[in-house]
């Protein structure tokens, strides 16, 4: 049996040496992700993001319970803050979930962000791939919870979830990040604080102005790759962001969060029918695989035979610039 045999059958040993190479960006890694692309595309994929102390951790703990009793099994990854020491996960989400560790039909990981904006890390989508070639049944993002970047998980999951919690200005924030455009399910958790249904009721009112999701624009020319970036994922037509409120701690409202995933998981499936959304969705999967290796080829370029020093002598002796090094530099590595 080959490493990719044992990952396709879900072998413990072979899928955590997978994730570990593709957390440290090994070549090998590569390697797999190539070979099982083509047993990706069956797993569901549901983003949790929001504000610090919104609950997010809490909430997903209580969704994997009811996921499991539905009979599907649940992948997580949890995207946690880095030591700016170890460059390691700070806070490890299969300790908050421990009532989860014994079951074979859940696996949970944490993952450093090692100082990638975004919410997420540099290689979480291909540690979904990953998950999703596995046999996953569902699987969820849960991201660093910084605030204002936490957008990114809009192109890697089909449901997105924004949780928030009464009190904490997050409607506020929510404008600032652009968290309002991206939401398919808002969740407005620890419902039982005051300040709930003033929270739920700004929401409503947001968004009956306008803040709603927006279909990919297409982009040309040498600005398509940034603006790429900030296109809102494409979201299933006539979908009607819905505004749930919970309390993570009792299970509260999470019937209400249940059907609501379910729905917009029939909605996007729906959706998922027309062939020009599944190239959009590839499209954005694609430019997001394509700017990464652009940059892992750009920096071992600059590495390779003290080609990084080379320029910066240049600019010191002001030779050149470091437009022209730069374009001289990507045209060098386009022949190499």
């Amino acid at each position: 049996m080959t490493l990719l045999d044992d990952v396709l059958r879900r072998e413990t040993r072979a899928c955590a040496r997978l994730l570990r190479w593709i957390d440290d960006g090994l070549p090998e890694a590569r390697t797999i992700l190539k070979q099982i692309y083509r047993n990706t595309g069956k797993a569901f994929i549901i983003g949790v993001t929001g504000n610090p102390g919104a609950g997010k951790s809490t909430l997903t703990d209580r969704l994997i319970g009811r996921f499991r009793a539905a009979g599907k099994t649940v992948a997580v990854v949890a995207v946690d803050p880095s030591s700016p020491f170890s460059g390691g996960a700070i806070l490890g989400d299969r300790i908050r979930m421990q009532e989860h560790a014994t079951d074979e039909g859940v696996f949970i990981r944490s993952f450093a962000t090692r100082g990638h904006l975004g919410g997420l890390t540099s290689t979480t989508s291909d540690v979904v791939h990953a998950l999703d070639a596995m046999g996953w049944d569902l699987i969820l993002v849960e991201t660093v919870g910084v605030g204002q970047d936490e957008v990114e998980v809009q192109r890697l999951a089909h449901t997105t979830m924004v949780v928030m919690a009464p009190g904490m200005g997050d409607e506020i924030q929510a404008i600032k990040a652009g968290i309002l455009e991206i939401a398919d399910i808002f969740v407005v958790n620890k419902a039982d604080r005051e300040g709930a249904d003033r929270t739920v009721n700004e929401l409503k009112m947001m968004l009956d102005m306008g803040f709603v999701p927006s279909v990919e624009t297409q982009h040309h020319g040498p600005v398509a790759l940034a603006a790429e970036s900030k296109q809102p994922r494409v979201t299933p037509g006539g979908w009607v962001t819905k505004i749930i409120k919970t309390i993570a701690t009792n299970g509260t409202g999470l019937d209400d969060l249940v059907t609501a995933i379910a729905e917009h998981r029939k909605a996007y499936e729906l959706a998922a029918t027309d062939p020009e959304f599944v190239r959009s969705r590839l499209r954005q999967e694609f430019i997001d695989i394509y700017r990464r290796t652009l940059f892992t080829h750009g920096w071992s370029y600059l590495m390779h035979e003290d080609h990084l020093n080379q320029v910066i002598d240049r600019l010191v002796d002001r030779s050149s610039d470091p437009y022209s090094l730069a374009e001289q530099t990507v045209a060098a590595l386009g022949r190499g």
